[in-house]
Formats: C-alpha cells, structure tokens, sequence
C-alpha cells in the first residue's frame, strides 16, 4: 500500500481545512448517485469514504440523488439504493436531497447566465455539436448561434422550459471558450430538451440540466465543504469553479478532491454493461448472485463488515490499480468464520445403515453452533438408524492417503459416534446404493474411551430428519481477469463463464435449518458457507454458495512471494 493509501491524503487535507477554521471548522460530504441502476461494488468505495469522513470529523454526509435524466430513471432504483446504503450501515439522518429540489434555482442560474452573456440556445443538431466540439488535438468551432442576442436566447430558453420544440432541436450552452485544451470548456451543454415525465416533478419540465451543470451548484445549495469524486472528474473541476463564479456564489465553497476508482479482476463495473447483463438475461436480475451488485452480493452471502473491511483494506490511492477479486473473499472468509452458525449438510447424500442401532429409535446429540463465539452456544442434531454421508467421502478402493470410510475402515461421525464400514450394496450396475456399518456406543460426542485414533472425520444427517435442499453454486462471471479487455470484433458478453452458475438438487440438510431465513448465514462443515437465497420454500431450502473454506488470498499471495 502507497503513502496515498488508507484515506491518509484526504483526511489530512480535511483535518488541515478544519484546524485553520475553513468552514468554520464544519465537515460536510455527500454521495450523489444516479437512480438509473443498483450500486455496485465500486460504489461501495465513495459510500464508505464518505460517510465515514463526516463521522470520524462529527460531521454530516447527505445522499443526495441526481435525478436529472428522467428517460433513465426510476423510483425502484431509488429504493435500492437507499436500502444499499443502510444494509452498508449508514444513515443520512434528515439529509436526504435530489437534483431536482433545485431545478427552480438552476433555472434562474441559467437565465443569468444569459443575461449576463455568458450562456445560448444552440440550434445545431447533436451530431454537428460533437463534431464542433474538436479533439484533443483539434480546436473546437464556434456554433453559428454562439451570437444570438440576449433577448432571442431568453426568448428560446423559456419556450424550451414550455415544451414548444422536439428533443434535440435546441439545446442551452455556457459561452466559454472552444479553443480550450480542457475540452469541458468548449461551450458545455447546460440544458438539454427532454419530454419525459419525472419521478418527482411529473410534466413540469421539458428540459432537463446535465451534470456538470447541475454538480457544483447543488453542492453549493446543501453547503458541502469537501467534494469527495473519483479520477475521471478531475478535468471538470475547473468548469464547476467556473459555474460558481457565474453565478456568483461565494468562497470558501466546496472543494473537490479527486481519487482513483475501484477495479477487480474478473469484475465489471460499469453500468451501462451491467445494464445490458440484466436486460439482455445473461443473469437473472440485479440482485444475481453473479453481479457485482450490492443487492447481488448481499443475496450471495456477503456482508457488510466483509465489505467495508475490504474498502478500508484497499485505501484511496489517486491511481488507478487493480485489485484481486480474493482479496474481497478473504475479508468475507474473515467475517463469516466469527459469524456464521456451523450446521451439517450432504450435498451428494450416500444412505448408510448403521445395522447394530435399534430400529425405531432415535437421540438427540449436542452439537456447538459456532467455536469461534461461544456465545451462540450449542443445538441438539438426531441420531437415528439411517444416515446419510456425501458420497465422496467413500471409495470402495480408497488410495494410501485417502482417510474417509472405505470397507472395514473406521471414522468418526462429527458430534456422534465411531462407525466402521462392514458391507456395501451395490445396484445391477455396480454402482454403490448403500453402506452398512456398525457403530460403537462408548464413543458418543466423537470420542474413544480407549484412547484409539481415527484419522477421517465425516458429517453426516439422520435420514429420516433430513430436509430438502438446492445448493446454488457460483463462479466468476467472467473468464478473463479484465471483462473490458476482449478481442477486436468480439462483445463483453462473449467472455462470460459459461459455468458461472452450477444447481445441485437432491441436497439434504440438518433439520435445525427448517427455520432459516432468507439473507441468514452457514457454514457448512467441511464445505464451506453458504447463504439463504429468498427463493427458498417451505419445502424447499435454496442455499446460496458464498465462498470455500480455503484462504484464496493467503495462497496468491504466498505464490506471488515465491
């Protein structure tokens, strides 16, 4: 981690604003999402930072949405997001605002501008204006309509706002400067004509301020003091400091301070692609599993301490990197190991006879819900004649290290008793149908009176208590470590991992699960943790695969040291 790591350059830049009383020494951040989608991940950066900046300085943080596209924009998304937030663990309190709450205000804003010379109505077409505009290398060239008088451009705005013209007919510019080297200076659009109905004005307005217009100002009208924005807003913080100053709003005033995006491997993170997965029914919603989605890793299994351990882990850098989809996991690993309740499940069921266990009868043994916190204590599984094991826990003809059941081998069953394998029933196909073993009464709990060791330690269910169960396993949804980078003529969508998603059927679980709840979290003993999918029935479990017990990040890195 570089110097510019852990939050160390914006938080010292914040606490010198506050030890000099800039702002009087208060700390107001914000984060502005668009309601067009769900948050993803990368999102879950400037969320943390944010919100906990205003904390750690006794602060505030506003969510403030910039509802300034209404073709794009809907009340579902709004809710997600908020409910994100929260599930993150953070609260806005009463700052809840939207771009649009200043509509009135950016109005009359622009109208000055006109006034005062400094803003027209272009009637150019949006080709012609991207084709004007220029390059990098290429001045722009001035619109034919850059000198409209005052009285003209006022007259065409207002019937703009009264939705006497098409969309794309007329548009409202700031007169700044096409010669510039920062191209967001070349005469920015400010308006654009929209005949969309609103989420939250309905018809009042036909036009519609973009971002760039809209940022700074509403930024000004909350009273923010640090601007927190990633990297590529870099090049429009001037025009924002020139919006300002048009209309006339006064220093000190919010300051913007840049740093770099999040990007993972094997993650996609942009929304306009993440749009196009869920329309075009690659994944099965927003809240897929498979996405990169707060509601789909929430729905996976993932947890808010995971996450913002691992934003924290990562820091604010001002550049950009990649970093290890396993680095996410280790923290989720980390989280669900304290947290997550420790119950037995078969996903592959062998049945096994124990032949010396009375028929009819049945015991409840005391098993411990989680060793690393005591506090959830223990719960009672059944014991019964009929077991089931996962079927890879057999081989009739087993190799020299394999320790589980095999013919005349001993095993402990967790929690219960020693068994030793007598007989095996096979079907006409050879295929093996049922195991017959024995079970030894002094060893209850899983130890032997007589001090002799077993090597293989299985889980295993009571037939007859078993409940029903779908595991839902996952993989990345992407083959390559970049979705981004594919080859020329080939689309994102032709990198998605084909087995992405695997369903196990005929999955048999502990009956202490029976009253598990959508979101819940389990470890499943030897196989790793898993999450209550809110598909689930009364009849039938879906669990979720989270992440395997096996530490991915501890083993790259000790690859990458080696």
């Amino acid at each position: 981690m570089n110097e510019d790591a852990g939050n160390n350059f914006i938080q010292k830049l914040i606490e010198a604003d506050v030890a000099s009383g800039k702002h009087k020494g208060d700390v107001v951040t914000r984060f502005p999402p668009e309601p067009n989608g769900f948050l993803h991940i990368g999102h879950a950066k400037p969320i943390v930072l944010n919100f906990g900046l205003a904390k750690t300085f006794g602060g505030a943080c506003s969510l403030r949405f910039d509802d300034t596209n209404p073709s794009k924009e809907d009340d579902i998304y709004v809710e997600a997001i908020k409910r994100d937030i929260n599930w993150l663990g953070y609260d806005w309190g009463e700052r809840l605002f939207h771009a649009s709450d200043y509509f009135e205000q950016l109005y009359d804003w622009a109208v000055k501008l006109i006034k005062d010379s400094k803003a027209y109505v272009d009637s150019q077409t949006p080709e012609q204006i991207r084709e004007n505009r220029g390059t990098l290398t290429r001045p722009g060239v001035e619109s034919p309509y850059r000198n409209r008088t005052v009285e003209e451009n006022l007259e065409l705005f207002a019937r703009m706002k009264a939705g006497e013209f098409a969309e794309g007919e007329h548009v409202l510019r700031a007169k700044i400067d096409m010669s510039s080297g920062n191209i967001n200076f070349r005469d920015p659009v400010m308006y654009r004509i929209l005949h969309s109905r609103h989420q939250r004005t309905g018809d009042k307005w036909h036009i519609y301020p973009m971002y760039d217009w809209a940022h700074g100002q509403s930024d000004a009208l909350e009273g923010v003091t640090h601007s927190l924005c990633s990297i590529e807003f870099s090049d429009h913080n001037p025009l924002y400091e020139w919006f300002l100053d048009a209309v006339g709003v006064p220093k000190p005033r919010t300051a913007q301070t840049e740093f770099a995006r999040l990007k993972i491997t094997h993650t996609l993170l942009s929304k306009r692609k993440l749009i196009r997965l869920v329309e075009e029914n690659h994944v099965s919603g927003w809240d897929d599993p498979r996405m990169p989605t707060l509601a789909g890793m929430r729905r996976r299994g993932y947890t808010p301490k995971a996450i913002r351990d691992f934003i924290e882990r990562v820091g604010v850098d001002r550049r950009d990197s990649m970093v290890e989809y396993q680095l996410l996991e280790h923290f989720v690993r980390q989280d669900l190991n304290q947290t997550a309740l420790r119950v037995m499940g078969v996903l592959d069921p062998l049945k096994v006879i124990i032949t010396n266990y009375p028929e009819g009868e049945e015991e409840w043994l005391e098993a411990v819900n989680n060793p690393e916190d005591p506090t959830t204590g223990t719960r009672k599984i059944p014991f019964s004649r009929e077991l089931y094991i996962d079927r890879a826990d057999f081989m009739e003809d087993p190799p020299r290290k394999f320790f589980r059941l095999a013919p005349g081998r001993e095993v402990r069953l967790m929690h219960g008793y020693y068994i030793t394998c007598n007989d095996v029933v096979k079907d006409a196909d050879g295929n093996v149908t049922e195991l017959h073993c024995s079970y030894d009464p002094a060893t209850k709990g899983g130890d032997s009176p007589d001090g002799r060791k077993v090597k293989g330690t299985l889980h295993w269910l009571s037939a007859k208590h078993a409940i029903d169960a779908q595991v839902r396993n996952y993989d990345h949804l992407f083959l390559s470590e970049d979705p981004n980078d594919v080859p020329e003529g080939q689309d994102f969508t032709d990198n998605i991992n084909p087995a992405s998603l695997t369903v196990m059927t005929g999955v048999k679980l502990e009956p202490s699960l029976a009253t598990a709840t959508p979101y819940s979290h389990y470890q499943l003993l030897r196989k790793g943790y898993f999450s209550i999918d809110p598909d689930s029935s009364a009849d039938m479990l879906v669990l979720n695969q989270t992440i395997g017990l096996k530490d991915t990040w501890a083993k790259l890195q000790a690859k990458q040291k080696s």
